[in-house]
């Protein structure tokens, strides 16, 4: 037979309700059958052409006969019994949906009517034969079971049920409606040059495999030509065919004699695939088949669209959810490596961060003195970890992933082991990413991550270990500049405070210094104690408005101004006034806050220590005797830096056995309790009446200890100094010898 290419009517729109020109193929027009039967044996005596078409036509259209010979099928369904009774009886029947099997066996076909049998009656009354009227509802019994099944599939396909599902169900709804046929959908491939298998639950999986994955062509069996010319393609005789050239043999084994194929289309136009009828003898469809054909493929077309919006929304969400997912693993990684202020610690916690989010292993190497050295490695087995610790990278070997990645500073990936020696056997290593860390663009070591299970990294695991070397990088060039400004500012802030205690006649000295913050600055308080040329002590404790450079600055100024003016000016008022002076003639680039200070000369006068001191504009010095009798200082005087001439008092104090000066700056006073009260004057003066006292390193442990309870351990937001000088009891003078007095 001949290939016949013609269809009826346009295809319409996917998803709208069945156009009625299909619903009229597919079930045309109810007709009433009529037919004049008389006697007992119920000759066809007439009837309209109807009934002979119910009855199937031919031979079968004529009258004269009796029905049972005409329409023998009807003696084994009770038909012929039905009409001997109204005769009999003389009183009519009817049936709804009488189920009615017409035709010769093995062209039987399945029929529905609506009938009604009247008795004939002569002028006397007699029954003289039966009157047979009907309706044939058959095509109403289709509708009403395809619309049904119809709705079913739309509400499959409105609860997104599985494409796999409702496009079985819909080929089976197909075979079960019209019988003798084998329904296959195939679906377009993402690339749009393919039909997929998609649904074929009566035709044999080797024929499914057969033409799983053909292309859409011109010439490719009925389906892909289809999907090619976007239209309908009725081939009535596949044996002989040239479309199934290529595929004669597979549709031969499976004995498919005839298919017509109708391509499935989107909306938009787009294809979607194509449904398929086959036969297994040579056959033309007739209307109501491309009517059908169209109808359900207009369905398919809406579960396809439906499942490609699913498909297309859940990988809309699961691209959000990764890139939720990647941005949390990077805050969270940021977080971490950002805590430990050590770089060493940092780069170690890069590697751990790698695995196994990122690979089973992993490696980071940097650059020390020139040479190449594994500072971390990673792994799930910490044998596999020390394996891979114990490989040491070559920096200028040309084969060495790690040299040339540190050389270039570009990332290299490979679905290979690396080229240079290493315990790649032992660790199953099949591939590996190599990221140079930078610091200013220049590299100072790489991190690297091992495939072990032959799958490549891909670019999702490539895009985030470059950010992750990236982040880690900057954290770590961080840990080093905090590293090195809080060592500068540490070696900075010790040159400006006393290296040792000194060993002072007559006194236990004690100091303490704390600074705010991290340190990571030089602080602006400071004190001193060195010994002058008569014999006496100087001692000294201030604070410097602001911190940095410019307050190392000043601190310098105000320790070596009264270091070398103490020495040939024998008046503390004169001491501080020389340093008053320094500040007020400094450049301003040197600075230009103002100071606090307390200055004093110590003497001691073996029995008890003579103290002359002057306070200007800084915490009051307290006297804490023995008793625990805390004192203090009345003595006044202005701060320094502010104005030439500074009015200053002298104070003087005498210290015996066990009482001490306590000299503290305002970071103290100032500290503050977690709920913002300061420590003050008074808490100062508390803490000091209930410190242990027999030295002066007991006295300002419990005052030190008193300060960081009330603050909850918080140190603030300005340095704390502290400085206390303790009499001790007069050592005896050997035997024979007798003691001295000083002046």
């Amino acid at each position: 037979m001949a290939r016949d290419d013609r269809v009826a009517g346009p295809d319409p729109a996917p998803g709208r309700p069945p156009d009625t020109s299909d619903l009229r193929a597919l079930f045309g027009r109810s007709a009433a059958v009529f037919a004049l039967l008389s006697g007992p044996a119920h000759m066809v005596e007439a009837a309209n052409d109807a009934f002979f078409e119910a009855i199937g036509g031919g031979d079968r259209a004529r009258t004269g006969l009796p029905i049972a010979r005409l329409v023998p099928e009807l003696a084994e369904q009770g038909f012929l019994d039905l009409l001997d009774g109204v005769y009999r009886t003389g009183r009519p029947y009817s049936a709804r949906d009488a189920r009615i099997v017409l035709g010769e066996a093995g062209r039987e076909r399945e029929a529905y009517f609506d009938l009604v049998y009247e008795p004939r009656r002569d002028q006397g009354g007699i029954v003289t034969g039966v009157t047979v009227l009907g309706v044939e509802v058959t095509q109403v019994k289709h509708a009403q079971r395809l619309t049904a099944e119809h709705r079913a599939l739309l509400e499959q396909i409105a609860r997104e049920a599985p494409l796999a599902d409702v496009l079985d169900g819909m080929a089976r709804v197909i075979e079960e409606l019209v019988p003798d046929t084998l329904v296959s959908v195939l679906l377009a491939d993402q690339d749009g040059a393919h039909l997929r298998h998609g649904a074929a639950p009566s035709l044999p999986d080797f024929y499914n495999r057969a033409v799983d994955g053909i292309a859409i062509g011109e010439g490719v069996g009925s389906c892909g030509t289809a999907a090619h010319r976007r239209s309908p393609v009725v081939v009535a005789d596949i044996a002989g065919d040239p479309l199934w050239a290529d595929f004669r043999d597979p549709a031969s084994r499976a004995s498919l004699a005839a298919c017509w194929s109708t391509p499935i289309l989107a909306r938009s136009g787009r294809l979607l695939g194509t449904f398929a009828v086959y036969h297994r003898t040579p056959r033309h469809p007739r209307e109501s088949d491309l009517a059908l054909a169209r109808i359900f493929a207009d369905t398919a077309a809406l579960a396809i669209e439906r499942h490609h919006t699913e498909q297309a929304k859940a990988a809309a969400e699961a691209k959000e959810k990764a890139a939720r997912d990647d941005l949390a693993f990077l805050l969270e990684a940021g977080t971490a490596l950002s805590r430990d202020l050590d770089h060493t610690q940092t780069l170690r916690c890069l590697a751990e961060l790698c695995v196994p989010a990122l690979a089973p292993l992993c490696a980071v190497d940097v650059i020390e003195s020139g040479r190449v050295r594994r500072l971390a490695t990673a792994a799930a087995d910490p044998e596999q970890a020390a394996l891979l610790a114990s490989h040491i990278p070559v920096y200028d070997a040309e084969d060495d992933a790690v040299a040339r990645v540190l050389t270039l500073a570009t990332t290299e990936v490979a679905r290979r082991t690396p080229t240079g020696p290493g315990p790649w056997a032992d660790l199953g290593v099949t591939g590996y990413l190599c990221v140079p860390l930078t610091d200013r663009g220049r590299p100072f070591g790489a991190l690297t991550l091992f495939t072990t299970d032959g799958a490549p990294l891909d670019g999702h695991a490539v895009h985030l270990a470059g950010e992750l070397a990236s982040r880690a990088s900057l954290a770590a060039r961080n840990a080093r500049q905090y590293t090195e400004r809080a060592r500068l500012a540490h070696d900075l802030q010790t040159g400006l405070l006393l290296p040792d205690l000194p060993a002072v006649p007559g006194a236990d000295v004690a100091t303490h210094y704390h600074p705010a913050g991290e340190g990571l600055e030089v602080g602006g308080d400071f004190y001193d104690v060195f010994p002058l040329p008569d014999g006496r002590w100087a001692f000294l404790i201030g604070d410097v408005c602001g911190r940095g450079a410019r307050a190392a600055t000043t601190t310098a100024l105000v320790r070596n101004t009264a270091r070398a003016i103490a020495r040939v000016l024998p008046d503390p008022r004169q001491v501080v006034q020389a340093v008053n002076t320094a500040l007020i003639e400094r450049p301003r680039g040197h600075g230009t806050g103002f100071v606090t200070l307390v200055y004093g000369h110590l003497d001691d006068r073996h029995g008890h220590l003579a103290v002359e001191l002057i306070r200007a504009g800084h915490v009051v010095p307290r006297v804490l005797r023995a008793d625990g009798t805390v004192i203090a200082s009345s003595t006044r005087g202005m701060l320094l830096g502010v104005t030439p001439d500074p009015v200053f008092d002298v104070g003087r104090i005498d210290l015996h056995p066990g009482d001490s000066l306590v000299l503290v700056t305002d970071g103290i006073t100032e500290a503050r309790a977690p709920d913002g009260a300061q420590f003050d004057d008074e808490g100062l003066d508390t803490a000091l009446a209930r410190c242990a006292r027999p030295t002066a390193g007991d006295t300002l442990d419990s005052l030190i200890a008193a300060v960081a309870d009330f603050t909850g351990g918080n140190v603030g937001e300005d340095d704390q100094a502290a400085l206390v000088l303790t009499a001790r009891p007069a050592v005896p003078p050997p035997p024979g010898l007798a003691a001295v007095p000083t002046g």
